[in-house]
């Protein structure tokens, strides 16, 4: 079984990841409760923490289709959010809940409910780090899936060919 075929089992066997995830968008602007990101990356990067450690890239369209998926999910339960706004003279970090999200023409935007900091009415280049929740992991869904287990894996296969050549 090669590498990548080890990967991928890895991942098809396992039942459910706590995701978090990040967007990155050119800019923001905010008016009448609703936060959009202009420019926004056509992919959603998503992260686990220990034990998994799971990286990769969601398509920020199938991010948003998943939205009311599932018994743990962002429209019955809106996540948190921080929104760190950058430029030139300062970073101004904004935490809020997410709501109704809506994709057009490369722009992604929310209603949001401010928790702490001050939102801009505009803002350079920003990035979203929104909170966890459980989500099916497969490798249908998941892009570019990285693994501390790869690393595993090619050591494993390492030993296994030198016991297969000392034989």
């Amino acid at each position: 079984m090669s590498e990548i075929d080890v990967e991928m089992e890895e991942v098809a066997t396992a039942d459910e990841i706590e995701a978090l995830f990040a967007q990155s968008a050119a800019g923001m602007s905010y008016k009448n409760g609703r936060l959009t990101l202009n420019g926004i990356a056509p992919t959603t990067l998503m992260f686990s923490d220990r034990p998994q450690r799971v990286t990769g890239h969601v398509p920020t369209e199938e991010f948003l289709d998943s939205w009311g998926d599932g018994d743990n999910n962002f429209a019955d339960d809106p996540p948190n959010a921080v929104l760190s706004i950058f430029s030139e003279d300062e970073v101004n970090d904004v935490v809020i809940v997410l709501q109704d999200p809506a994709l057009d023409a490369g722009n992604l935007s929310y209603q949001v409910k401010i928790l702490d900091g001050e939102m801009p009415s505009s803002g350079e280049a920003s990035s979203l780090f929104i909170d966890m929740i459980g989500r099916p992991l497969s490798p249908v869904s998941i892009a570019g899936v990285r693994r501390r287990g790869r690393r595993r894996g090619r050591r494993r296969e390492r030993r296994r060919m030198h016991r297969r050549m000392m034989y």
